[in-house]
């Protein structure tokens, strides 16, 4: 079986590696670097950024009471620009090996299909080349969106790939949308002294996430001096003698931020242009892939998975969708359960979510009852001087099953997966009290919290 795959992101290498696993001769076409969007401009680089930022706040705020003396610490702009620069290198160099190691081959340039069996292939130097298969995954991943704002065009108006990369750190930044890219710029700008302001159209920050646990984010923004606008529409930008100037409107009307940079994060795209797709037929939904089940598209034979084909654009979800395009393919189809993706924020706190918030299940139809612990009553969070956060089950009042769990504080992105495999299993809140959990950790949070829903938390004040 002669597999071919676009796009060597999180979603196409791992396509590549497990249908090669599975005994298929398998060609990769990526025209940049390994590892796609994720890896560089994209999970990788901002969490080497969130990393270092949340060490250095947390020594700031934190060291005198924790005994260390840190009254000196500073951030070396330059040189963690180096260190997310070499993460970076370590991990395209690990899949590349990887790549080597299940004899995938790899070609470098764009592909364009030009019939149902065949891509053309052309490399940076204009040469092109014909790729015959009997299968095709498409993993051209997304881009950051386009906005009609006038203005987006102007000198200091970046997208997240800029602000990975800026010289030196701006004063003051303006962030037009309050999603999770937004939200961790947020993060790692304001920890560095600069002066950051959030504008979102929703009424919420993260409006996919509950509610409760994105109040603990938008306390801890107010107290880093975040400036936070929801329900605000961007007018216009404007180029002043000083930087840059935002011109916004709401409910309480018009309103001008003034700010060295704009960052413009307000989602992504597919990439679906260019690649011949409508040439042969292949159906698109506002410039997504069409898929089934297996990620298979109108096209018999022909794949796509991740971002492009528009679902929940997360890389841990194209290395899903990857992994069950191969096995399709191969003959070994395996289930997924898309109700168990984990949503995480590497903010300060962290947020994590899986399942239904609390609004979801309502809407559903479902007799709901909810479990709260908060983190100031957790030891292990006590101890890492990290306890503004909470613990919080969404339940079918029927039979304690549980619908969702979300997270606020250290640790929340680690440990949600807890939940994930609660949900897969269709669990109830009995599987989750009657398992011990160890202590001291953040993850017992968990265990009370299953309690706290029928008011039986052992280290709770009520």
């Amino acid at each position: 079986m002669r597999i071919v795959v676009l796009g060597g992101g999180p979603g196409g290498y791992v396509a590549a590696i497990r249908a090669a696993q599975l005994g298929a001769e398998v060609t990769l076409v990526e025209k940049k670097a390994l590892g796609g969007t994720c890896l560089n401009v994209g999970c990788i680089p901002t969490k080497v950024l969130l990393h270092t930022t949340e060490l250095y706040t947390h020594l700031k705020r934190e060291g005198k009471a924790l005994g260390i003396e840190a009254a000196d610490v500073s951030v070396n702009w330059g040189q963690l620009q180096k260190r997310k620069d070499k993460i970076i290198r370590m991990n395209t160099g690990g899949i590349e090996a990887l790549l080597t190691k299940n004899k995938v081959a790899r070609l470098s340039g764009s592909g364009k299909f030009i019939s149902a069996r065949e891509l053309e292939v052309t490399a940076a130097d204009g040469s092109v080349r014909t790729v015959g298969f009997d299968r095709a995954i498409i993993a051209t991943g997304s881009e950051p969106s386009s906005v009609p704002i006038p203005g987006a065009g102007l000198e200091g108006v970046i997208t997240s790939d800029g602000a990975l990369s800026l010289p030196a750190v701006p004063p003051s930044l303006c962030i037009i949308g309050g999603g999770v890219i937004g939200c961790e710029f947020a993060s790692v700008y304001s920890s560095l002294g600069c002066k950051v302001t959030v504008i979102e159209m929703l009424p919420e920050l993260i409006a996919a996430m509950d509610g409760d646990i994105v109040q603990c984010l938008r306390k801890e923004f107010a107290s880093s001096g975040i400036e936070v606008h929801t329900e605000t529409r961007v007018e216009r930008i404007e180029q002043t003698a000083a930087g840059l100037r935002v011109v916004t409107s709401s409910g309480n009307g018009s309103h001008v931020i003034e700010a060295d940079k704009v960052l413009l994060s307000i989602g992504r795209r597919p990439v679906t242009a260019g690649l011949g797709l409508e040439d042969i037929g292949v159906l698109l939904t506002r410039g997504a892939i069409q898929v089934n089940r297996n990620m298979e598209t109108s096209i018999p034979g022909i794949y796509a998975i991740g971002d492009c084909n528009g679902g929940i654009m997360l890389a841990h979800v194209a290395s899903a969708e990857g992994v069950i395009a191969a096995e399709a393919i191969m003959g070994e189809p395996s289930p997924v359960d898309f109700r168990t993706v984990p949503s995480c924020v590497y903010t300060r706190p962290e947020l994590a979510s899986v399942g239904m918030t609390e609004a979801e299940a309502r809407q559903q139809g479902f007799r709901v009852k909810t479990g709260i612990f908060p983190l100031q009553a957790n030891a292990k969070s006590m101890i890492m001087g990290e306890s503004s956060g909470l613990v919080k089950y969404v339940v079918d009042a029927g039979n304690d099953e549980i619908l969702g769990l979300h997270i606020a504080g250290p640790r929340a992105t680690d440990i949600i997966v807890e939940g994930a495999l609660a949900i897969r299993l269709e669990a109830t809140l009995e599987e989750v009290v009657t398992t011990i959990h160890a202590h001291p950790t953040v993850a017992e949070s968990l265990h009370e919290a299953a309690h706290a829903v029928h008011g039986r938390a052992i280290h709770l004040h009520v």
